[in-house]
Protein backbone atom coordinates (compact mmCIF):
# COMPACT_ATOMS: atom_id res chain seq x y z
CA UNK A 1 0.00 0.00 0.00
CA UNK A 2 1.27 3.48 -0.86
CA UNK A 3 2.10 5.91 1.92
CA UNK A 4 2.67 9.63 2.30
CA UNK A 5 6.23 10.77 3.15
CA UNK A 6 5.19 10.89 6.83
CA UNK A 7 4.00 7.25 6.75
CA UNK A 8 0.22 7.58 6.53
CA UNK A 9 -1.42 4.98 4.29
CA UNK A 10 -2.94 6.48 1.17
CA UNK A 11 -6.43 5.11 0.50
CA UNK A 12 -6.43 2.80 -2.53
CA UNK A 13 -7.67 4.60 -5.66
CA UNK A 14 -9.76 1.68 -6.94
CA UNK A 15 -11.15 -0.15 -3.93
CA UNK A 16 -14.66 -1.34 -3.17
CA UNK A 17 -16.94 1.09 -1.35
CA UNK A 18 -16.40 -0.32 2.16
CA UNK A 19 -12.62 -0.33 1.84
CA UNK A 20 -12.67 3.16 0.37
CA UNK A 21 -14.74 4.58 3.23
CA UNK A 22 -12.79 2.85 5.98
CA UNK A 23 -9.44 3.74 4.37
CA UNK A 24 -10.33 7.44 4.16
CA UNK A 25 -11.54 7.44 7.76
CA UNK A 26 -8.30 5.76 8.86
CA UNK A 27 -6.28 8.28 6.81
CA UNK A 28 -7.97 11.16 8.63
CA UNK A 29 -7.51 9.47 12.00
CA UNK A 30 -3.79 9.12 11.23
CA UNK A 31 -3.68 12.79 10.20
CA UNK A 32 -5.10 13.85 13.57
CA UNK A 33 -2.51 11.77 15.38
CA UNK A 34 0.26 13.26 13.22
CA UNK A 35 -0.89 16.79 14.07
CA UNK A 36 -0.57 15.96 17.78
CA UNK A 37 2.81 14.22 17.61
CA UNK A 38 5.75 15.64 19.52
CA UNK A 39 3.87 18.23 21.56
CA UNK A 40 4.15 18.63 25.30
CA UNK A 41 1.00 19.08 27.36
CA UNK A 42 1.36 22.86 27.54
CA UNK A 43 1.53 23.05 23.74
CA UNK A 44 -1.44 20.67 23.41
CA UNK A 45 -3.48 23.08 25.56
CA UNK A 46 -2.49 26.19 23.62
CA UNK A 47 -5.49 27.81 21.96
CA UNK A 48 -5.44 28.69 18.30
CA UNK A 49 -6.41 32.33 18.01
CA UNK A 50 -8.52 34.49 20.32
CA UNK A 51 -11.39 34.40 20.87
CA UNK A 52 -11.42 30.67 20.00
CA UNK A 53 -10.53 28.39 22.90
CA UNK A 54 -9.94 25.43 20.51
CA UNK A 55 -6.84 23.36 21.29
CA UNK A 56 -5.33 20.17 19.91
CA UNK A 57 -6.08 18.46 23.22
CA UNK A 58 -9.69 19.63 22.91
CA UNK A 59 -9.90 18.30 19.35
CA UNK A 60 -8.67 14.87 20.43
CA UNK A 61 -11.18 14.83 23.28
CA UNK A 62 -13.96 15.93 20.93
CA UNK A 63 -13.16 13.26 18.35
CA UNK A 64 -13.08 10.67 21.14
CA UNK A 65 -16.66 11.68 21.95
CA UNK A 66 -17.56 11.62 18.24
CA UNK A 67 -16.23 8.06 17.85
CA UNK A 68 -18.13 6.90 20.95
CA UNK A 69 -21.35 8.62 19.94
CA UNK A 70 -21.59 7.39 16.35
CA UNK A 71 -20.31 3.84 16.71
CA UNK A 72 -21.35 2.87 20.21
CA UNK A 73 -24.46 4.92 20.93
CA UNK A 74 -25.99 5.43 17.49
CA UNK A 75 -24.87 2.37 15.53
CA UNK A 76 -24.67 -0.24 18.32
CA UNK A 77 -27.42 1.28 20.47
CA UNK A 78 -25.34 1.24 23.65
CA UNK A 79 -26.56 3.38 26.54
CA UNK A 80 -23.22 4.69 27.79
CA UNK A 81 -22.13 8.06 29.20
CA UNK A 82 -19.79 10.48 27.44
CA UNK A 83 -16.09 9.75 27.88
CA UNK A 84 -15.44 13.11 29.53
CA UNK A 85 -18.73 13.56 31.38
CA UNK A 86 -21.88 15.49 30.63
CA UNK A 87 -20.37 18.93 31.29
CA UNK A 88 -17.42 18.52 28.93
CA UNK A 89 -19.00 20.25 25.92
CA UNK A 90 -18.53 17.38 23.47
CA UNK A 91 -14.94 17.06 24.68
CA UNK A 92 -13.96 20.65 23.90
CA UNK A 93 -13.99 21.87 27.51
CA UNK A 94 -10.52 23.13 28.33
CA UNK A 95 -9.96 20.99 31.40
CA UNK A 96 -12.78 18.57 32.18
CA UNK A 97 -10.13 16.53 33.98
CA UNK A 98 -7.41 18.86 35.25
CA UNK A 99 -3.98 17.44 34.68
CA UNK A 100 -5.00 15.10 31.88
CA UNK A 101 -2.45 15.29 29.13
CA UNK A 102 -2.26 14.45 25.48
CA UNK A 103 -0.92 10.92 26.08
CA UNK A 104 -4.01 9.99 28.11
CA UNK A 105 -6.37 11.69 25.65
CA UNK A 106 -4.82 9.84 22.71
CA UNK A 107 -5.04 6.55 24.61
CA UNK A 108 -8.76 7.08 25.22
CA UNK A 109 -9.26 8.12 21.58
CA UNK A 110 -7.44 5.01 20.31
CA UNK A 111 -9.61 2.83 22.57
CA UNK A 112 -12.80 4.34 21.11
CA UNK A 113 -11.45 3.91 17.56
CA UNK A 114 -10.67 0.25 18.28
CA UNK A 115 -14.09 -0.37 19.84
CA UNK A 116 -15.81 1.27 16.87
CA UNK A 117 -13.89 -0.95 14.46
CA UNK A 118 -14.99 -4.02 16.41
CA UNK A 119 -18.64 -2.96 16.38
CA UNK A 120 -18.82 -2.45 12.62
CA UNK A 121 -16.55 -5.32 11.55
CA UNK A 122 -19.32 -7.69 10.48
CA UNK A 123 -21.93 -5.09 9.60
CA UNK A 124 -23.25 -4.18 6.18
CA UNK A 125 -23.01 -0.59 4.97
CA UNK A 126 -26.81 -0.73 4.79
CA UNK A 127 -27.23 -1.71 8.47
CA UNK A 128 -28.73 1.13 10.47
CA UNK A 129 -28.34 2.68 13.86
CA UNK A 130 -30.86 4.92 15.58
CA UNK A 131 -30.41 8.61 16.27
CA UNK A 132 -31.81 10.16 19.43
CA UNK A 133 -35.06 12.07 18.81
CA UNK A 134 -33.46 15.54 18.96
CA UNK A 135 -30.80 14.63 16.37
CA UNK A 136 -33.34 12.79 14.22
CA UNK A 137 -35.27 16.03 13.88
CA UNK A 138 -32.28 17.58 12.05
CA UNK A 139 -31.68 14.56 9.79
CA UNK A 140 -35.33 13.87 9.02
CA UNK A 141 -35.54 10.35 10.45
CA UNK A 142 -34.09 8.19 13.21
CA UNK A 143 -32.39 5.52 11.11
CA UNK A 144 -28.94 6.19 9.67
CA UNK A 145 -26.92 3.62 7.74
CA UNK A 146 -23.36 2.63 8.53
CA UNK A 147 -22.49 4.15 5.14
CA UNK A 148 -23.94 7.50 6.26
CA UNK A 149 -22.07 7.29 9.58
CA UNK A 150 -18.72 6.57 7.88
CA UNK A 151 -19.17 9.46 5.44
CA UNK A 152 -20.16 11.74 8.31
CA UNK A 153 -17.06 10.77 10.30
CA UNK A 154 -14.80 11.36 7.29
CA UNK A 155 -16.33 14.84 7.01
CA UNK A 156 -15.98 15.45 10.75
CA UNK A 157 -12.32 14.45 10.80
CA UNK A 158 -11.49 16.35 7.60
CA UNK A 159 -12.99 19.55 9.02
CA UNK A 160 -11.24 19.19 12.36
CA UNK A 161 -7.94 18.23 10.75
CA UNK A 162 -8.07 21.61 9.04
CA UNK A 163 -8.46 23.18 12.47
CA UNK A 164 -5.64 20.99 13.80
CA UNK A 165 -3.35 22.12 10.99
CA UNK A 166 -3.92 25.80 11.83
CA UNK A 167 -3.57 25.21 15.59
CA UNK A 168 -0.34 23.26 15.13
CA UNK A 169 1.09 25.99 12.91
CA UNK A 170 0.24 28.52 15.61
CA UNK A 171 1.83 26.36 18.35
CA UNK A 172 5.20 25.61 16.75
CA UNK A 173 5.15 26.55 13.08
CA UNK A 174 4.72 22.96 11.83
CA UNK A 175 2.67 22.81 8.62
CA UNK A 176 1.67 20.21 6.09
CA UNK A 177 -0.92 17.58 5.37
Amino acid sequence: MATTPDGRRIPPPRAAERETLESWLDFHRATLELKCAGLDDEQARRASVPPSPMTLLGLVRHLTEVERNWFRRVFAGQDIPPVYGDGAGDGFALDPEPGQGMADALERWRAEVARGRELIAGASLDDCGALPEREAAHVGERGVSLRWILVHLIEEYARHNGHADLIRERVDGATGA
